[in-house]
């Protein structure tokens, strides 16, 4: 049986609160595999985006850890976040 939650996309907002553009954002439930979301051609200083998790996540924990690839070769500490929240922000 689907649920209502289930069937809806869920979705989060990601803001680059920093100077160098974000090139990947790297998502995992254990902290060793990482998968990422498509952003295009990054997310720049100062920009707020939308981004939509893929359905075939659909069956994964909604409590996964998430960090960023900046274009100056700099990384994020990875944080953990609850994806079934609504209206989930995220800054890097």
């Amino acid at each position: 049986m689907t649920t209502a939650v289930q069937a809806e996309e869920f979705s989060f907002t990601a803001t680059n609160g920093t100077k160098s553009a974000v090139t990947k954002v790297l998502v995992s439930q254990d902290k060793k595999d990482w998968g990422y979301f498509d952003i295009g051609s990054g997310i720049k200083p100062g920009t707020t985006v939308d981004l939509v998790w893929d359905k075939s996540t659909n069956s994964e924990s909604c409590t996964q850890w998430v960090k960023a690839n900046f274009a100056d070769g700099s990384e994020s500490e990875p944080a953990k976040f609850d994806f079934c929240e609504d209206r989930l922000e995220i800054e890097f």
